[in-house]
């Protein structure tokens, strides 16, 4: 008898949860992230890895100037940009937290650097504010931010539009 009594409390449990889930709307893991003061997000499947950020990298003479250089990750040779500059925040010390965090678009890899990694959480589609004109202006690349229920602000960025390979390209020749 008590186990039948579990399993009715699980199954109501479980309908509860997928009534939570489709008031709260489609959801997603996003990586969490530090830049200057702020705190963004970016979908976590184009992540592929996060590696400490090396004692060099390499300049690459004449590159834009977001991008930092270039490092030997495992016998790749993976482009970096620094995020700071990519989006108009005043650059910071690199400290022990900052990290680089290994993407993967469209079969290219390349990295960038943010001041600190912080954790991968779920947010929902009811959780997220569209990014308005005024807000995003000439920044395209926010999805919109994101309020959790912890209280922090969350600025989610499309990777896709941050990163448009073939302008990243065009600007380069």
């Amino acid at each position: 008898m008590v186990l039948q009594t579990s399993n009715k409390t699980e199954q109501k449990k479980s309908k509860n949860d997928v009534a939570d889930v489709e008031l709260l709307g489609k959801e997603r893991i996003c990586l969490i992230f530090g830049l200057g003061d702020e705190t963004f997000g970016l979908d976590v499947n184009v992540v592929r890895e996060i590696v400490r950020v090396p004692p060099f990298i390499t300049r690459v003479p004449n590159a834009s100037h977001y991008i930092r250089g270039v490092i030997n990750l495992r016998g790749t040779i993976v482009p970096v940009f620094d995020m700071e500059l990519k989006i108009g925040i005043p650059p910071t010390q690199i400290t022990d937290e900052a990290r680089i965090v290994v993407i993967s678009l469209n079969d290219v890899t390349f990295g960038i650097i943010v001041n600190a990694v912080r954790e991968v959480i779920t947010i929902y589609e009811s959780q997220i504010e569209a990014a308005n004109q005024e807000f995003a202006g000439e920044r395209r690349y926010v999805l919109g931010v994101a309020k959790p229920a912890d209280g922090r602000l969350i600025v989610l960025l499309d990777i896709y539009a941050l990163f448009d390979l073939e302008q990243i390209l065009a600007e380069e020749l």
